[in-house]
């Protein structure tokens, strides 16, 4: 198996970067739609973790769970970007970096299905 630590820096410093950019996001949806962008970042970074401890078709699972959550991330942070709560310049930042994430968690899964 490939070393998955990449994937974990990766998710690590998408967090870090994501969590002080939600606090400059409306007041008003606080509690609703950075609540589920965090949520969802939250976990995709513990279904990896949960991945990394289990084998076979567990790890799958935890692995199809994490994308799904990504999938998710990536329809939160468009909708900030179209709604100009990122600007064009964070958005491609972001967007580097989610995909960067989608392409290890695709090479995990693809070796891991296999």
């Amino acid at each position: 198996m490939p070393d998955p630590t990449p994937i974990f820096t990766r998710t690590f410093d998408f967090l870090t970067w994501l969590l002080p950019i939600t606090n400059h996001f409306p007041v008003a949806y606080r509690h609703t739609f950075t609540r589920r962008l965090l949520d969802a970042a939250f976990d995709l970074r513990e279904q990896l973790e949960a991945a990394n401890h289990r084998t076979g078709a567990k790890r799958v699972a935890c692995l199809n769970a994490a994308d799904e959550s990504l999938d998710k991330v990536r329809t939160y942070l468009r909708l900030a970007a179209r709604w100009h709560w990122l600007n064009s310049g964070q958005y491609q930042h972001v967007a580097g970096m989610v995909t960067e994430i989608g392409s290890l968690l695709g090479g995990w899964l693809k070796i891991t299905s296999s």
